[in-house]
């Protein structure tokens, strides 16, 4: 899944969504803070490729965008929207294929921006960066060639401002994209010389002007970066695949939180003040072994408390753990929902 599956919904309920062979599915809280439901389907009866892009507006709506067969060697881009976690969600619609028709690219990535326009992101056949956004009233709009060869999914995300911002690699570089504020064009792609192992790529929004990109270089070391700078390496990755992040507040200080599971089988956590990478890192292993497929999400709940969840494909089976009133990220017992 390409970023953050443990969301808050604008009612306060925590959802989280997941990909099958057979369908997307979503749970969600029956209350904030309570018994979840029972898994639902996204979509309808299509059924996906099993790869999904989440991303949330500020109007707390869930935008979900995946690959679905379109025929032999043949695939297209669909989209959903959930309003609230309680509600079924809008059924697949299809957004088309960057090169107008073919198969799979690369992993796709959506994000909204602040009039609650969905964008999507994603390879095109030539290996370049494309995207396509929606307008004002939810039709879309041409495809848009950022005409810059990348390797692998890109990710994507809003900034405060409500501009849209992407990342991607390539060979031996890193390169970002932003807009200055929702709907305006975006400037100069920027980049920087790094190594970063695919399908590491993690970005936040960790002040109110600036967002970060986290990953794995080749030499295994978790890096930072922000435009305008260097990337600063963090510590050793605890695992693969990447970390999951949130901005939160601990014990009275803007903190940027990172998960990861471990290549002990258990859940890493590392916290440190927001956007001052060189102060003394260490990962923090909670909660039970779990099985190699497992992935961890991080979220706030109605209360502005951290939530983490893990969640293994192959058996289904979802943990989650709660902050408590302890100095630091200290967290509940891991519980079975």
């Amino acid at each position: 899944m390409i970023g953050e599956w443990l969301i808050r919904g604008r009612d306060g309920r925590l959802s989280i969504y997941h990909v099958t062979p057979d369908a997307v599915l979503c749970r969600a809280e029956l209350v904030p803070g309570g018994a979840w439901g029972a898994p639902r389907i996204v979509g309808g009866g299509q059924v996906p490729h099993p790869v999904l892009a989440l991303g949330q507006g500020a109007d707390g709506y869930v935008h979900l965008v995946s690959w679905r067969p379109a025929g032999p060697g043949r695939s297209s881009l669909v989209h959903s929207v959930h309003f609230q976690p309680l509600l079924a969600p809008l059924d697949w619609d299809d957004i088309g294929h960057p090169a107008g028709k073919g198969d799979r690219t690369s992993p796709p990535a959506v994000a909204v921006d602040g009039h609650g326009r969905a964008h999507v992101f994603v390879q095109g056949e030539g290996g370049g960066l494309t995207m396509r956004a929606q307008s004002q009233k939810g039709s879309w709009g041409p495809w848009h060639d950022f005409k810059a060869a990348i390797e692998g999914g890109p990710v994507a995300l809003a900034g405060v401002n409500g501009g849209m911002q992407a990342y991607a690699a390539a060979p031996g570089m890193l390169m970002h994209w932003r807009q200055p504020g929702s709907g305006v064009v975006f400037g100069a792609v920027e980049s920087v010389k790094a190594e970063a192992r695919p399908g590491t790529l993690r970005a936040l929004a960790t002040s109110d002007e600036n967002t970060t990109l986290f990953f794995t270089d080749t030499s295994g070391t978790l890096c930072a970066w922000r435009p305008g700078a260097d990337p600063v390496p963090l510590l050793p990755a605890a695992g693969p695949g990447p970390v999951a992040a949130v901005r939160c507040e601990l014990d009275g200080q803007d903190c940027t939180l990172l998960a990861q599971r471990a290549s002990s089988g258990r859940v890493a956590f590392a916290a440190y003040p927001a956007e001052q990478e060189p102060a003394d890192v260490r990962w923090t292993e909670s909660g039970p072994h779990l099985p190699a497929d497992a992935e961890v999400s991080l979220a706030l709940d109605a209360d502005g408390r951290v939530v983490a969840a893990a969640l293994s494909p192959s058996t289904g089976q979802l943990l989650l753990a709660r902050r408590t009133d302890e100095p630091g990220p200290a967290l509940t017992a891991w519980q079975t929902v």
